[in-house]
């Protein structure tokens, strides 16, 4: 195809998507709303601008150049917030450690990530003391504490925490010494801005990487969606974000670079703590956050939330990572939460949809949107969303059609770092391959029917797990359930049911009342006899992955080992 390129003069520029753009903005118009971490600390826009350029002083002068990595082991924090900017402004890697990994795993993807220096919290001092004879990268480390905050004053005093000799020092001493001022420079806007590891089923936790491109137009199109759309309103002018997905887990969504591009109110919740949690809703006005389905049960079932429900009224949560089920979001918009979904992963950056209503769905009553808002979303703006068969062959968005999702997007991961194998696995036939199983509607509603390894085949009929924990979810006494495959001699595969009772039921719910309730649609005509789980369990917590997910995997392993007993 032969198309005219625009000349350009020898003079002419073309400023390239960097994200030291998205941070020049945030100093524009509002440079003093206000960014809050916990009940410690807080600031302007203009101390945050300040404190972005005195880190990366101070990260040069620790001898960090453009295409070194640097690592972080934080709570989500007004901190971490700031190397999400200094890092990769200076044209260095930003590498955000899962700390919920197991010691082995964080040693791996330091090691593989290159990481030169790293921020560590206090409270993870002993894991990285358990490790750094290990470490074959890594020459500086940077200690953060909360001691230095004084909660009363919201002052800094840095004498009151001493940092361990091994240590280049305490973070607030170092950024105290640092000059206030760094020009951040211009450079190629496809060069690597951040990286982080994901767990698989096998192998090490693979590495997915971004460029500054691919965040600035992720950024772009968030802004687009809750923005322009206002697919789940996001106003500057109005809403007090608080993120409730790690900073470390795919960028917290991407929502603190819009939020900070936007200078909007911003709250930190440092470690997540249901009672703190709470109070930081409650007294700085949080409107918007994010979180898995985890998280938001933890908060709805809280005891202290009922008494909240007019403050809890104007907060909107964006649940992704799990299935929203209709019966915690029926319980969270019974207490005037604005519940959506998104659906997205690590490899795409994340956001690929996000609950959208239309003129005609936004006049619905609650009870006929619930359907609607535990879907995936509609497809998010600049993503092109595909279902492709076993054969390769593209099926129809008619709502019926199942297939493979598959995407393509600007701010798609490009592969995974140093393992070209599995990234053309991933990026088959041209396609970024999701391993979700999916119908989408003609007006682009998308709904996940499954991950391909977690569909249950029994008697050659295909049974989505989501959709039974959704049903198993609208079981009066149920607060949490999973549900999964197990292989059956006759059936080939058979549901089993993994329940979490609610508090009150904790005595009185039983196996056969929760059978019988889906029996119950069955003899209606509403549902297949195969969906009623052989076996459904009682437990006091089910168990998840580093990032709040179900841990599926790790179920099938142990209901097996228990069958077997």
């Amino acid at each position: 195809m032969s198309v005219r390129l625009i000349p350009r003069v020898a003079a002419a520029h073309e400023p390239p998507m960097l994200i030291k753009n998205l941070l020049r903005q945030s100093n524009r118009y509002e440079p003093n709303r206000e960014i809050v971490y916990r009940n410690l600390f807080r600031m302007t826009y203009t101390t945050f601008n300040e404190r972005v350029q005195r880190l990366a002083n101070a990260l040069t002068d620790l001898g960090v150049q453009a295409g070194d990595t640097v690592a972080v082991m934080d709570w989500d924090s007004h901190r971490y917030l700031e190397a999400f900017f200094a890092v990769p402004c200076l044209g260095a890697v930003l590498h955000t450690i899962n700390v919920r990994l197991s010691p082995f795993q964080i040693l791996y993807t330091i090691n593989h990530a290159a990481d030169k220096v790293i921020l560590v919290h206090e409270d993870f001092l002993p894991l990285l003391d358990g490790i750094r004879s290990q470490l074959t990268t890594v020459e500086t480390v940077i200690v953060l504490s909360d001691s230095v905050y004084d909660a009363a004053t919201k002052q800094i005093n840095t004498a009151t925490f001493t940092a361990p000799d091994n240590t280049a020092g305490e973070y607030e001493t170092l950024l105290e010494k640092a000059s206030g001022t760094f020009d951040f420079p211009d450079f190629d806007e496809n060069a690597l801005a951040t990286t982080f590891y994901t767990t698989g089923t096998t192998g090490h936790p693979k590495g997915v990487y971004f460029s500054h491109r691919q965040l600035f137009m992720h950024t772009m199109g968030l802004c687009t969606y809750v923005c322009g759309y206002q697919a789940v309103s996001f106003q500057s002018t109005t809403d007090v974000y608080m993120p409730i997905t790690p900073m470390f887990h795919v960028h917290a969504w991407g929502f603190p670079y819009l939020a900070t591009m936007l200078s909007a109110r911003q709250v930190y919740p440092g470690k997540y703590e249901p009672e703190m949690l709470l109070k930081l809703i409650l007294t700085e006005g949080v409107t918007f956050s994010h979180c898995v389905p985890t998280i938001l049960n933890m908060l709805v079932s809280s005891p202290a939330a009922v008494q909240f429900r007019e403050q809890l009224s104007r907060w909107k949560v964006i649940i992704g990572g799990s299935a929203l089920t209709k019966g915690l979001a029926t319980a969270a918009m019974k207490m005037g939460i604005r519940v959506y979904q998104g659906y997205g992963m690590s490899e795409t950056a994340p956001i690929m949809a996000v609950s959208y209503l239309n003129d005609q769905e936004r006049t619905l009553p609650i009870d006929e949107q619930v359907p609607l808002l535990t879907q995936a979303g509609r497809i998010a703006p600049f993503v092109e969303m595909r279902l492709m068969d076993e054969l390769g062959n593209f099926m129809p968005h008619d709502g019926e059609a199942v297939g493979e999702v598959v995407a393509r997007g600007p701010w798609l991961t490009q592969g995974y770092w140093q393992e070209p194998e599995r990234g053309s696995e991933l990026w088959r036939d041209g396609w970024l391959h999701t391993g979700d199983v999916a119908s989408i509607t003609p007006d682009n509603w998308v709904h996940i029917a499954d991950r391909t390894k977690d569909v249950i085949k029994t008697g050659g009929e295909w049974v989505s797990s989501l959709e039974i924990e959704d049903l198993l979810s609208q079981v009066e006494g149920v607060a949490e359930v999973a549900v999964i495959g197990l292989p059956d001699e006759k059936w080939g595969e058979r549901p089993h049911a993994i329940i979490v009772p609610k508090p009150d039921y904790k005595e009185t719910l039983q196996p056969d009342m929760v059978k019988a309730a889906l029996q119950a649609r069955v003899d209606r005509g509403e549902l297949n006899k195969w969906y009623v789980p052989d076996r459904v369990i009682f437990v006091s917590e089910i168990p998840k992955t580093s990032v709040g997910k179900l841990d599926k995997k790790r179920m099938r392993a142990e209901m097996k080992e228990e069958i077997m007993k």
